[in-house]
């Protein structure tokens, strides 16, 4: 894991990293998975998704988005994520399988993903998000 959770007084962050930013955010979408449902995922299911953004913050955002909305309309719970970037738009292929409720229940349920306080930098080991998942 490249992530970590970060203190906060009412909602869950998290600090990613990756030496690249298609890296960044497949860390950040299995940051978001991890937080969701626990580290008991699968893959044998595939879903794409394919966005434009004004900005990497807004593109990373809408992402994120775009995955909790296909988790809870699709049943499907993430292992794998394969980011293609190109400028700011994003081609990503999911793997994952559906939910199970057995397995799926050991974590936070997210509302939402916010733009207070997110953050991405670049330093020589490659690159950091800080990001706000709302529950």
């Amino acid at each position: 894991m490249s992530y970590e959770e970060l203190s906060h007084t009412a909602d869950v962050k998290i600090r990613a990293c990756a030496p690249t930013l298609e890296g960044l955010f497949g860390e950040a979408c299995s940051a978001l998975m991890q937080v969701m449902y626990g580290g008991d995922r699968r893959g044998g299911t595939q879903k794409t998704i394919d966005l434009d953004g004004k900005d990497l913050e807004s593109l990373i955002c809408d992402f994120l988005s775009e995955v909790l909305y296909v988790t809870e309309v699709d049943g499907l719970v993430f292992c794998r994520t394969d980011v293609c970037l190109d400028g700011t738009h994003l081609h990503a292929v999911l793997d994952g399988e559906p939910f199970d409720p057995e397995r799926h229940n050991k974590g936070t349920e997210v509302k939402g993903i916010s733009y207070s306080g997110m953050c991405i930098t670049r330093d020589a080991k490659g690159y950091m998000l800080d990001i706000l998942f709302d529950v």
